[in-house]
């Protein structure tokens, strides 16, 4: 398969490129030339590197390849919402989406070929995970949408959730390094207050994050405080309960002193009634935070059924009487199957007999 046998030139660092170009017997500031062709300007192959000569494009060709993704298909939502199936250099596929609302852009990206955490009501939970995503690959889902935003808005992608395919703590290691990319002024130089990560909520991953004093923002897909729910719709809460979550983000707080975001949907008959939302209201006082209760996604006619709009007031309400901020988020590009929890390459979960 073409870009497998030669080493992807996007996993060496400035310095390690250096070496090369001094080892060929190449000045040195070739490779930061290089590097700003690779990472600042996302390039996709050599021969658009105007500033080098052609027997160094040549050079580098015979010893690298650049694995760049692919847009494979790109659906847009009657909202504005565009959904990218992308193609990896090994035929594999991810989704991303570009979210347009009137103040902002975001791009939210998939960290992960599939899923390991069997989310009931997810759809990619129904992906046995394949691989990690690289860090080039994660910061090409980000080029992509950055340059849909200016094509078909006129305006600059402003912020990005890892909020797609995979669980981020999970492939912590690719996902900084994607984010230090994407942050740095020798890449695309967003800030790292408009990146937020958002995790199932691993504790000791969670405290990781502290300890390395990471600046982009944290969020947890919650959707129950109490754990015999939430180990209903997550098993992942079986081995990493409630109370050990509520003691990482103790943790997190005492290191970072930055809020934390739960994502919490309310589904009807599981937990739309006044026990869950006064749980939740407690949970929250553990540090500071904010809710965002997100309307459900459909992925099937299964059990998970979106809760009347009494109970999402009745939680709003419950909410804003303890001093939490509550806020209810429409879904974006349902039509298209681009909302949360609905990403699942359709042709992949055909393949794995899922479908």
């Amino acid at each position: 398969m073409e870009g497998t046998a030669k080493q992807d030139i996007r996993k060496l660092s400035l310095e390690q490129l250096e070496e090369f170009f001094v080892e060929k017997g190449e000045k040195k500031f070739r490779a930061k030339q290089v590097f700003e062709w690779l990472w600042n300007k996302s390039l996709k192959n050599f021969d658009d590197m105007s500033n080098i000569s052609k027997e160094t494009r040549e050079m580098l060709k015979e010893h690298f390849s650049i694995n760049h993704i692919h847009v494979d298909l790109m659906q847009h939502s009657s909202d504005g919402t565009i959904k990218n199936a992308v193609k990896l250099y090994d035929g594999k596929i991810v989704e991303s989406v570009l979210i347009p609302t009137s103040k902002r852009i975001t791009a939210c990206v998939s960290s992960q070929v599939g899923c390991s955490l069997d989310c009931n009501f997810c759809a990619t939970a129904r992906l046995k995970r394949m691989r990690n995503l690289n860090p080039d690959e994660i910061y090409d889902q980000v080029v992509a949408i950055k340059e849909e935003a200016e094509t078909y808005f006129n305006r600059p992608l402003t912020n990005i959730v890892f909020m797609g395919m995979g669980e981020p703590l999970l492939n912590y290691a690719n996902v900084v390094e994607a984010i230090d990319k994407i942050t740095s002024p020798e890449g695309l130089g967003m800030a790292a207050r408009r990146i937020t990560l958002s995790t199932v909520g691993i504790p000791k991953m969670i405290k990781k994050m502290a300890d390395d004093e990471v600046k982009f923002n944290l969020a947890i897909s919650l959707h129950s405080a109490i754990n015999e729910t939430r180990s209903r719709l997550m098993p992942i809460n079986d081995s990493n309960p409630l109370e050990d979550l509520a003691e990482a983000l103790k943790y997190w707080y005492q290191k970072t002193k930055r809020k934390v975001t739960y994502e919490y949907v309310i589904w009807d008959g599981i937990n739309d009634d006044e026990s869950h939302a006064k749980a939740l209201a407690k949970f929250c006082k553990i540090i500071p935070s904010k809710v965002n209760i997100i309307q459900y996604n459909p992925i099937d006619e299964g059990e998970f059924r979106q809760a009347s709009q009494e109970a999402v007031d009745m939680y709003v309400r419950i909410l804003e009487q303890n001093g939490i901020v509550a806020k209810v988020r429409k879904s974006r590009g349902q039509d298209i199957d681009a909302a949360c929890g609905q990403l699942a390459n359709k042709n992949e979960v055909a393949q794995l007999g899922m479908a």
